[in-house]
């Protein structure tokens, strides 16, 4: 009897453990004075064997990393949202495109603006794909809340 309560425990529990769902990039959030504004960075780490993709991936393919920031009155944004990492680009079977992506660690930049004296913060949302060489995961959106001050 204790041998077949053992192995059903042992099945739920490895039950349990492969239906975690996986979370295998890390995000941090930060801000760096520049000049008379900021810079807001926006970091992924990524695990292996894992990776995210370009902002620029393209339409065809993986969902592309995008970063939406929500409308502050005391918030300049200046240009658009950079990435900062190793780029690669492969031919990717599944997609049947040309897909760009960062394996590691890949920093998103914004510069910003803010009105003269005013601590504020800047909020938005993160929407990213992470998939490896066996598998894709659904995309996920993170928000985010980053000080300037």
């Amino acid at each position: 009897m204790k041998k077949i309560l053992l192995v059903l425990v042992t099945i739920a529990l490895a039950t349990v453990v492969g239906a975690q769902i996986k979370n295998p990039v890390d995000w941090k959030y930060s801000s760096k004075k520049k000049g008379a504004g900021y810079l807001v960075e926006i970091t992924a780490t990524i695990k292996k064997p894992w990776h995210i993709y370009s902002q620029n991936t393209g339409k065809s393919g993986p969902v592309p990393t995008s970063i939406t920031f929500t409308k502050n009155p005391l918030v300049t944004f200046v240009e658009g949202v950079n990435e900062v990492g190793k780029l690669e680009k492969i031919y990717d079977n599944a997609f049947h495109t040309d897909v760009l992506f960062y394996s590691n660690t890949v920093t998103f930049t914004q510069e910003v603006k803010v009105k003269a004296g005013i601590k504020t913060n800047v909020t938005g949302t993160v929407e990213y794909m992470v998939c490896n060489d066996e598998q894709c995961l659904p995309p996920t959106k993170k928000t985010f809340s980053i000080s300037l001050n």
